[in-house]
């Protein structure tokens, strides 16, 4: 299945890795049989993020890096998804990020979903460690709509809307991503853009689709 996208899309996002480890040789394969240019964004797991809430976590983020050593360069993003009751303590989460950096030359992006992670400080600490902040949608505060942190690159996760996970996303919608996502690549590195609406296999549709726009208004396959 990954072999058949990989000759579709450019990049994968995994999830599956925030609810099980998966064998080292099992990220081999999967290096293996995409293209070259292909790129694997990686979900931390819920270990990391939910349950130690990113304290104390220097070795389960060595594993972590272990397991997905076989992809080599074409790990490209690590995704830190934070639950929505973690609110931002500066201490912890610069301990957290000045570790996690260090540890890996991946691009690191980080979706908060407590409100008080949209403030100056925060976005200040994610900009310092070269860290995207995720643009979501549907967005649980404003802020969560855009970009933020460190925008030498962009990153969205699009989950569905107005039924979150399951509803697609409507012409109008596309389009008005499609723009942004035109306008993001000629500024920055190449942003990327995650369908997470799956539910009711919504996703490779939604995905399709905003690949056609984006190669209408920018001249280039997608």
């Amino acid at each position: 299945m990954l072999e058949r996208y990989a000759e579709r899309f450019s990049c994968v996002e995994v999830n599956s890795s925030f609810y099980r480890p998966h064998r080292p040789t099992t990220w081999t394969r999967w290096a293996s049989i995409v293209p070259p240019g292909f790129r694997f964004a990686v979900k931390m797991p819920r270990t990391i993020t939910h349950e130690r809430k990113l304290r104390d976590c220097g070795s389960l983020v060595a594993r972590l890096l272990d397991e997905t050593s076989g992809l080599g360069e074409k790990l490209a993003v690590l995704l830190v998804q934070l639950p929505p009751s973690l609110s931002y303590q500066s201490g912890v989460a610069e301990d957290f990020f000045l570790e996690l950096t260090a540890a890996t030359p991946a691009r690191i992006v980080c979706e908060p979903r407590h409100a008080s992670w949209f403030e100056t400080a925060p976005d200040h600490l994610l900009a310092r460690f070269e860290i995207a902040r995720v643009a979501a949608d549907p967005a649980r505060v404003p802020a969560a709509a855009v970009p933020g942190g460190w925008r030498g690159l962009s990153y969205w996760r699009l989950h569905g809307s107005p039924v979150i996970y399951r509803s697609p996303y409507s012409a109008e919608q596309l389009d008005h991503y499609a723009a942004l996502l035109a306008r993001e690549h000629a500024a920055a590195e190449p942003p990327w853009c995650i369908f997470d609406n799956t539910a009711a296999a919504a996703a490779t549709g939604d995905a399709l689709a905003l690949c056609e726009r984006l190669s209408s208004l920018d001249g280039r396959a997608f």
